[in-house]
C-alpha cells in the first residue's frame, strides 16, 4: 500500500508542477490584467509549494525506510531532496522577497515602479528554480521504480 501511495504521490506532484507551469503561461497570455495573471499564478504557486512540501517528506521517509541507507545512494532520493530544497527556497525565501517588492510598490504596480528591475531580477530567478524543479520531477518519475 505505501508503495502504491508513493506512485500516486509521485504523479500528483510531477503532474500539478507542470501543469501549473503551463497554467501560469497561459494566465499571462490570455488576460489583459497582469496583475490579476500574477494574482492567480501566485495562488497556484503556493498551493503547488504545500504539495511539494507534503510529497518530498512522504517521498523520502518511505525511500529511506523502505531501502535504508542505501537510498541515499539513489537518484530518485536525491532528486526528490532537490526538490524539496527549490520549494523550501521558493517558498519561504523568494516568494516573500516578491511579495515585500509588491507591497513596497503599492498603490502602483510592482512593474510601474522603481522596484520593477529587482522585482524581475527575481522573478526570473523563481521561474528558473521553478524550471528546474520540473526537470528534476522528469528524474523522479523515470527513477520512481
Amino acid at each position: 500500500m505505501a508503495y502504491r501511495l508513493s506512485l500516486i504521490i509521485i504523479t500528483l506532484w510531477a503532474g500539478v508542477l507542470w501543469a501549473t507551469g503551463i497554467s501560469a503561461y497561459v494566465l499571462f497570455d490570455s488576460l489583459q490584467d497582469k496583475r490579476l495573471a500574477g494574482m492567480l499564478a501566485g495562488k497556484l504557486f503556493n498551493v503547488v509549494s504545500y504539495i511539494g512540501l507534503a510529497s518530498a517528506f512522504y517521498l523520502l521517509i518511505y525511500r529511506l525506510v523502505q531501502f535504508g541507507t542505501p537510498a541515499l545512494k539513489q537518484a530518485f532520493f536525491w532528486a526528490v531532496f532537490l526538490m524539496l530544497l527549490l520549494v523550501l527556497a521558493g517558498h519561504f525565501g523568494i516568494q516573500p522577497i516578491l511579495e515585500g517588492l509588491k507591497s513596497q510598490a503599492l498603490p502602483a504596480d510592482v512593474m510601474q515602479s522603481v522596484f520593477a528591475d529587482r522585482f524581475r531580477n527575481w522573478h526570473g530567478v523563481a521561474s528558473m528554480a521553478y524550471v528546474f524543479e520540473c526537470l528534476l520531477a522528469i528524474v523522479m518519475v523515470l527513477k520512481a521504480r
